[in-house]
């Protein structure tokens, strides 16, 4: 025979065996009430002794909160998103909210779907890293719930979190030409439109930028992309590279993981880093430090974004009215091995 469990304590039991009105427990569980700390250690403790769980999301949803935020981003699969999502979900806890994380990729119509979700009030709000504004639903939709975007795509609809990736990427080619490099290859970006992200045009942008002050013409057969930006996107972008029979002395990889790649297939071919051709990545993705040789990064405090976003997407969750604002984070350069020295430079 199955027993029957007991009854679940309520406030009233809570504030009974406390000796304190129901107001006072309600006080303490939201948390939007300063409480005597002597008073407020009472009722925690008549909460442990009557193992007391308060009803959160029943309250949530008498305010239109479900205390649920929804977190889309392109490629769960990378390191980088792996730890900005723990940065995301870590800040998000610690405010008392829940994350449904969502993959986009290149399938649009799944941010549509979060986007008709926060409009039902099944989350409250959104973080989206579109890859292009032209995908994007934050183009077509003129009525947006609480939402920031993160991320290098440009637009003045919503509230955004960045970092300045234009300059980040001229700032990682002006440390390879500080180097002595000057046959300077791209693992990331290239001419073909269709495969082209906000991420990529940017950082092509600043590749050039910098190539423009050393008085360095473009060479288009530098420049390669592989989809997805994986460790195996970066192996055959620098496949290509050497089939291609250019010389180069340097690789400005757009992601840590299209670096790792790239020094496989370098190592593969006999080709020494630093020796030879010096490398550089984007990110600075945990593995960054542990790669052979270690490797030269972009870094920014993923910590400091996940709190940025998230305190404008509570702002914009409790006013709507506000202009949008954008927030970009500083960034600065990791010089590590793999950019130690004057590169020799690869000729076929």
């Amino acid at each position: 025979m199955t027993a029957t469990p007991p009854p679940r304590a309520t406030m009233r039991d809570v504030a009974a065996l406390a000796g304190v009105s129901i107001k006072t427990v309600s006080n303490v569980v939201t948390g939007t009430v300063a409480v005597r700390e002597e008073t407020r250690a009472k009722v925690e403790s008549a909460m442990t002794q009557l193992d007391f769980v308060p009803n959160l999301s029943a309250r949530g949803l008498r305010k239109g909160r479900s205390g649920i935020i929804a977190v889309a981003l392109p490629d769960l699969a990378t390191a980088f998103s792996a730890e900005l999502l723990h940065r995301i979900v870590e800040a998000a806890h610690d405010r008392g909210l829940a994350v449904q994380i969502e993959e986009t990729a290149s399938v649009p119509e799944r941010e549509k779907e979060l986007v008709s979700r926060a409009r039902a009030h099944l989350v409250d709000g959104l973080i989206l890293n579109p890859i292009r504004l032209e995908d994007s639903v934050i183009k077509y939709s003129d009525r947006l719930p609480p939402l920031v975007v993160i991320g290098e795509v440009e637009q003045n609809r919503t509230d955004h979190v960045r970092i300045d990736s234009r300059m980040a990427a001229a700032d990682a080619t002006r440390h390879v030409l500080s180097r002595g490099a000057r046959r300077i290859a791209v693992v990331g970006a290239d001419d073909d439109p269709s495969v082209a992200t906000a991420t990529s045009r940017l950082r092509l942008e600043g590749v050039h930028d910098a190539l423009r002050e050393a008085g360095i013409p473009r060479d288009p057969a530098l420049e390669v992309n592989r989809l997805p930006w994986s460790m195996s996107g970066g192996a055959d972008a620098a496949r290509t590279l050497l089939a291609r029979g250019v010389a180069f002395d340097a690789i400005v990889a757009f992601t840590d993981s299209l670096a790792l790649g790239a020094l496989h297939t370098l190592h593969d071919h006999g080709i020494r880093v630093p020796d030879d051709v010096i490398v550089t990545g984007f990110d600075d993705v945990e593995f960054s430090k542990y790669t052979s040789p270690a490797l030269t990064s972009v870094a920014f405090d993923r910590r400091a974004f996940a709190e940025a976003a998230l305190g404008l997407l509570e702002s914009r969750m409790d006013d709507r009215s506000t202009p949008p604002r954008s927030l970009t984070l500083s960034h600065h350069l990791l010089e590590r091995a793999s950019t130690a020295g004057r590169p020799a430079g690869y000729r076929p």
